[in-house]
């Protein structure tokens, strides 16, 4: 049986039905974030708590 992932919407992401959200989920029973964007949740991308936190530390101006 497939778990349930329930995505959880960026605070960054505007309003509740903005077509362009960036969304997380954490895999259960493991380490794994998901990420993807609401426009196109069949693209989802896995990365770990610190990979993530590596990459928002790049990425902020």
């Amino acid at each position: 049986m497939t778990p349930v992932v329930h995505w959880q919407k960026s605070s960054y992401s505007g309003p509740e039905d903005a077509p362009n959200c960036v969304e997380i989920a954490a895999r259960q029973g493991t380490r794994t974030l998901l990420l993807r964007e609401s426009d196109e949740p069949d693209a989802v991308i896995t990365a770990t708590g610190a990979g993530l936190a590596a990459l928002i530390r790049h990425l902020r101006p």
